[in-house]
């Protein structure tokens, strides 16, 4: 089973492939999307990287902190769409 992961501080000239490289030192990388602006297409800094399995998402996620060209990247386990929809107006 895959395991889906949420990278951030991704330095704006990177690409989906210098990302997928980034992280085959952790094992098979199935599926990269770095998330650009809608109007501009540049980078927004953030994006998806899905590892083959738990175990390699698990050595994926002892990259979080370490430099990817000129920044710090923040690796986590992406949560479903359905982790953030709301049961409710709770800013009543």
């Amino acid at each position: 089973m895959t395991a889906r992961l949420f990278v951030s501080s991704i330095p704006y000239a990177a690409t989906e492939f210098s990302l997928k490289e980034h992280f085959d030192q952790a094992g098979q990388v199935v599926y990269v999307k770095i998330i650009n602006h809608k109007e501009t297409g540049l980078s927004r800094g953030f994006g998806f990287v899905e590892m083959a399995n738990e175990k390699e998402a698990d050595e994926a996620l002892k990259l979080n902190g370490k430099k990817f060209g000129d920044r710090k990247i923040w690796v986590k386990l992406a949560r479903d769409s359905e982790d953030y929809k709301t049961k409710g107006d709770a800013a009543c």
